[in-house]
């Protein structure tokens, strides 16, 4: 508070003349002429009251939106990069209002463990970097035939939703379980490669659409085919490539995932399907569809805005395409 300037107050004496008796005025004592007035002091300032650091500094503010948040958890976490996308101010950059609107409804909306989530998502990043892994060539003896990535679209069409990306798991061309999946990390190496092989082609740094907890077209379908695969059962290295591949996906690709169908699946599978379940989220296993017959693939798809995309699936799946080995995508392999 500014202080007040106060003026001095000038004191005089008053004379007062008799008309009828004037009297002798005696002039003032030296020492009483040069006393001067009191004059009084300014209030002493109020003492300023300490911030208090739970009060917002401008209480008026509107509080940031859960994407907002995310993207200052994103900052502080210090790794720039999801999926191909560099993160920016979701604001205006839409690629990252798709990343961050994808980690929100992977917790239905809980901000808290969204938050948590994408921290954990771009650490993993940070330690593995995915994007180097898919530039990498990986073991061809150990891993040629077993994954492929396809791509369904509309050559006409530049909407998202008019085009389907299928990522391929053939572990029935398994050549030996042992050289396959001795190695745990060099499988999920391989396996991450896959993924972001398959990412690429879903093009997210290059999107133009955001999406909302009710439409979001930019998700792919996997194809898991069990053909000739009924050693699984018995095989802990495959159980432990199964179990990790699970975990780690579901912590670092949420969202990504349109449908999921587990074909040519024997009885004796039932344990993965069970084991999903206890990392999967009960709307993901909603997703899940085990078949017997591989060949009734192609029917699963009369709903899809890629017009006849049953028909462009491969023959021994139902559809009328070429095969995956002239059609589809690997990972590098040397």
């Amino acid at each position: 508070m500014s202080e007040q300037e106060v003026k001095p107050e000038t004191a005089g004496a008053a004379v007062v003349a008799s008309a009828a008796a004037p009297k002798k005025v005696e002039a003032p004592t030296a020492t009483a002429a040069a006393t001067p007035s009191p004059v009084p002091e300014a209030p002493e300032a109020a003492p300023t009251a300490p911030a208090d650091p739970d009060v917002p500094s401008n209480p008026t503010a509107p509080e940031p939106t859960p994407i907002a948040q995310l993207w200052s958890a994103a900052k502080a976490a210090g790794h720039p990069e999801i999926w191909g996308v560099e993160l920016a101010d979701p604001d205006t950059h839409i690629p990252s209002q798709i990343v961050f609107q994808k980690y929100l409804n992977a917790n239905d909306g809980d901000l808290p463990k969204a938050i948590e989530q994408l921290t954990k998502t771009l650490e993993w990043r940070a330690k593995t970097k995915p994007l180097e892994v898919v530039k990498k060539a990986h073991d061809k003896v150990k891993f040629e035939g077993l994954g492929f990535i396809t791509t369904y679209a509309d050559p006409a069409s530049a909407d998202p939703g008019a085009k389907e990306i299928f990522t391929w798991n053939i572990y029935g061309a398994t050549k030996s379980i042992d050289t396959t999946f001795e190695s745990l990390d060099e499988f999920i190496e391989w396996r991450v490669a896959l993924m972001e092989l398959a990412l690429q082609e879903l093009s997210l740094a290059t999107a133009t659409k955001p999406i909302t907890a009710e439409h979001d077209p930019y998700k792919m379908f996997q194809v898991h085919d069990y053909r000739s695969v009924s050693f699984l059962r018995q095989s802990p290295l495959v159980k432990a490539a199964s179990s990790e591949t699970i975990k780690v996906f579901a912590q670092n690709y949420p969202e990504l995932l349109k449908e999921k169908f587990f074909v040519n699946v024997p009885a004796i599978m039932g344990f993965v399907y069970a084991f999903m379940k206890l990392f999967v989220a009960p709307k993901t296993i909603k997703k899940f569809h085990p078949m017997s017959n591989g060949g009734a693939l192609a029917l699963e798809f009369g709903e899809s805005t890629v017009k006849a995309l049953g028909e462009k699936l491969p023959a021994e799946y139902g559809g009328k395409g070429g095969d995956l080995k002239t059609e589809g995508k690997e990972p590098l392999l040397k």
